[in-house]
């Protein structure tokens, strides 16, 4: 099952069930859900699974359709029905964006290409090294062990959150950008502070690789970017495999093309459950009503494969072997010749 989330101008925000060439608009027949979330919370309350209230409310009667293709390709901040991301909330302090690193069993090579020199590298002593050989060794634990913990980030609340065909700025104060196409986990905590997954969905965790480049301490201010989250919401997903490709385009032109990327357990050095148990062990991120969108890595970036740097009108495309692609155009933001100036209280 997928879901979306869309907006009609003038009209207000909507979700919908992916029913093959069509959407099902949930809130033609139910005005109160007007977000994933809203969903979650109706089965909460009245003690339903999710997927199922989901299902059941796909199936009413004088449920109002649109066309999906229709809604991939319009552009949003027009006059025509648009698409949101995945998962969000209308507070959007509320949505919290993390991810981890060195996740992938392709990862180390791209990190080790950013961190140190060749003599490093064959040695295989850097730090990142160390991460992933940790990860090799005890990120798939037995279930319920804890097992090591993955490397982990910060990227920023809902105010850092882009969907499908919104542009994602690359700031003037940016050294360069950097797709990475990933899976990322939606969450959001129920009443009693128990963490629930609503699902997945793809991911564009732009970032900038250049400046982590400079110091790996610098990875930290490097994901406080925005990203990109959908455009679906894939409800019934087990998070073996799933198999993306990403694309870059420059005036209609293919400037990068990464081949098949691997993702899912399968293709990771830790479990699932293993990176979950590590984010939400944290007592603050299980407060309840939270949202958590959590990426989970990638196995291979451009960066560190192209000579070129990203630039504005960049159009990025991570296309699944099924279902819909993610597709992001950059938009750079010109340099303030002011810095910030903190101000007395």
């Amino acid at each position: 099952m997928r879901v979306v989330q869309f907006e009609i101008p003038g009209h207000g925000r909507r979700v919908g069930v992916v029913d093959g060439g069509r959407v099902c608009d949930l809130t033609s027949v139910h005005s109160d859900w007007l977000r994933t979330i809203d969903v979650f919370y109706a089965a909460e309350k009245s003690n339903q699974r999710f997927r199922d209230l989901l299902a059941n409310a796909a199936r009413q009667s004088g449920i109002q359709t649109f066309d999906y293709g229709t809604l991939l390709n319009n552009e949003p901040g027009g006059d025509v029905p648009f698409l949101h991301p995945a998962v969000d909330a209308a507070d959007l302090h509320r949505v919290i964006i993390t991810g981890t690193g060195l996740t992938h069993l392709g990862s180390m090579q791209s990190r080790n290409k950013m961190h140190a020199a060749d003599s490093e590298i064959q040695s295989g002593m850097t730090d990142s090294a160390k991460m992933f050989a940790m990860g090799i060794q005890g990120g798939k634990p037995p279930v319920g062990e804890r097992g090591v913990s993955p490397e982990w980030f910060y990227k920023g609340s809902g105010y850092n959150l882009r969907g499908h065909r919104w542009s994602l700025e690359l700031p003037g104060f940016a050294s360069d950008g950097g797709e990475e196409a990933e899976l990322v986990g939606c969450y959001v905590i129920d009443s009693k502070g128990t963490p629930r997954r609503l699902g997945f969905a793809l991911g564009n965790e732009w970032s900038d690789h250049a400046t982590e480049r400079i110091n790996y301490l610098y990875l930290a201010p490097s994901k406080l970017r925005q990203c990109a989250v959908g455009p679906e919401l894939m409800v019934d997903f087990d998070f073996q495999e799933l198999k993306l490709h990403c694309c870059v385009f420059r005036g209609g032109q293919t400037i990068y093309d990464s081949g098949e990327l691997l993702t899912g357990e399968q293709h990771m050095c830790h479990s699932l459950a293993n990176c979950e148990d590590h984010h939400f062990k944290y007592p603050q991120n299980r407060i309840s009503g939270d949202v958590h969108l959590h990426f989970f890595g990638t196995s291979k970036l451009s960066f560190g494969h192209r000579e070129w740097k990203y630039s504005d009108g960049d159009e990025i495309h991570i296309i699944p072997d099924s279902g819909a692609s993610l597709i992001n155009r950059v938009k750079a933001v010109p340099e303030s010749s002011k810095t910030v100036s903190v101000q007395p209280a």
